[in-house]
Parts: structure tokens; sequence; C-alpha cells
């Protein structure tokens, strides 16, 4: 009964929460205030941010059964939002490639220590094992950043024990489930702890999932910067916080993407087997060889 309680408590307390970060932003938005920075660091991973999301998805599914035009909007919108930033951050393939081959042939032929850039008047350099090891980087962008937009296209693997043999809404159900028991659990736990890890590397002292909005507004005293910059090597990659940013934005797009393939599936299970992938914007191969080797 407990249990229950604070369900219903932190759900009705869910739109009280939401009207009031909205109507009091200087008070997590004004980053020059360290007392306001970290209460923008509590609320981003809190428990308060979870049950706003909850009743916000209840809001849209409600609403979406009754109009089902409308959840066929923020079906789209979500999967568009996916399909987007997917395609652009896919391009980091291709830069991962062609810095590897430029780094290899100055490191081969030319013998080159450092490589110095200078787009619009400043001038970067680092030793070439830095650009050697910022590979990991791009791929970590195509793994955080297009795993939703893959999702979309249908091109993660399916471990299928019975899947295939039940019926059109048997398969609806099967992946509402997934979504709703599995998918967004998931990404909400790695949200959670992925958001304080992230900023354990940003800023000093160091704060944790544990700690209390109390105790972390009296560790702000003491709040500033302190963004990791520690490579494997010297000379090497320093940006290692980055990876923590890009753990976040793979939870965070995983979970809006939980949202709209459990609408998706909502949808084509009341509408039946017509309405299987109804405005899905899905990738096509021009090339007939390349289809048929897929």
């Amino acid at each position: 009964m407990d249990l229950l309680g604070s369900l219903i408590w932190n759900l009705a307390m869910a739109p009280v929460n939401l009207g009031y970060t909205v109507l009091h932003p200087q008070q997590w938005l004004d980053w020059t205030d360290k007392t306001s920075l970290i209460r923008f660091i509590y609320y981003g991973g809190s428990a308060e941010l979870l049950f706003i999301l909850i009743e916000t998805f209840i809001l849209i599914t409600v609403i979406g059964v009754w109009k089902r035009k409308f959840l066929w909007m923020v079906v789209r919108a979500l999967e568009g939002f996916a399909n987007g930033v997917g395609r652009v951050a896919a391009w980091a393939g291709l830069i991962m490639v062609l810095q590897q081959v430029i780094v290899v042939f100055l490191q081969r032929v030319f013998t080159v220590a450092q490589i110095s850039v200078g787009p619009f008047g400043y001038t970067f350099t680092r030793d070439l094992s830095w650009f050697g090891e910022e590979l990991k980087l791009y791929n970590a962008i195509v793994v955080c950043m297009c795993c939703s937009y893959t999702f979309v296209q249908g091109g993660h693997v399916r471990v299928d024990l019975f899947y295939a043999g039940v019926k059109f809404r048997t398969k609806r159900a099967i992946d509402m489930f997934g979504s709703l028991f599995f998918m967004l659990p998931a990404m909400s736990v790695i949200w959670m702890y992925g958001w304080f890890f992230m900023w354990r590397h940003l800023v000093t002292p160091k704060v944790s999932v544990s700690d209390s909005l109390e105790l972390l507004e009296r560790k702000s005293r003491l709040l500033k910067w302190n963004v990791e910059t520690i490579g494997f090597s010297p000379s090497g990659f320093d940006a290692y916080f980055l990876f923590k940013v890009l753990l976040v934005i793979f939870a965070g797009m995983m979970f809006i993407h939980g949202v709209a393939f459990f609408c998706r599936s909502l949808l084509e299970f009341i509408e039946g087997p017509e309405s299987e992938g109804k405005g899905l914007d899905k990738d096509v191969l021009e090339d007939t060889t390349v289809t048929t080797a897929a």
C-alpha cells in the first residue's frame, strides 16, 4: 500500500511540479547561480521528472485512443526526429573512415608528428595519436545517435523464438509489452545513472544518483566546473567526457522512440493489418544488387 500510495502521490504531484518548473525557470536555468545549476543537475535525473514523463505518456495515449489522427501525428513526429538525427549522425562513419586513412597516410608516409587545423582563424594543433584515438568518438556517435534511427528502419537483429508465427495483433501486443515493460524502464535506468555519471565528470564536488536535493544544495557552495580532460596517454584524446554525454543522448533518444514504438503498435493493434507501416519513413536502396544482398 505504501508503494501504491507513493505512485499515486507522485502522479498527482507531476502537473504541479511541471507547472512550477515552467513558471520559475530562473531557479534551474540560471547557471551563473551555483544553486540553480545544482537544481538542474538534480531534476534532470530525478523521480519528479520521471513521473512527469509517465503522466505525459499516459495523457498522450488516452487522447490518442480517442483521437487516433492525433496519435499518428505524434508517431510520425517522433519517428521523424529519430530519422533526422540518425541520418545526420551516420555521416560520422564516413568522417571516421576518411580520418583514419589520413592518419595512417601521414604517419607512415610523411612521418608527421602533429596536425594543425585552422578554421576561422583559430589554429587547433594536436598530436597525431590524438586524432587516432578520436576515431572512437565517431564510432560512439554512430552507435548512440543512430540506434533509434536503426530501430525505425527495422535494422536491429531480432531474436525470434515465436514472434514470426503469431497473428498480426498478437505481434503488436508483444511489441507493446516489450516497449512498456522492457525498453522504457531500461532506458529510464540508463538515463538516471548516465545523467549523474556525466555530471560527475563535468563538475566538482561529485554528485550521485542517491543524493537528495537538500544535500546537493549544500554541495552547491563548493560547486565549480571541472570538465574531465584526462586521456589514456599524455598526448592522446582528452575529451572523454563526450562519451558520457553521448550515453545520455542515447538513453533519451531510445526512450523517446520507445514511446513512439508503443504508440505505433497500439494504433496498428486497433486498426488491424491494413495499418502496418502506415506513414513509416524508411530508406530505400536504389541499387538492386545491394537490395538483393541486404
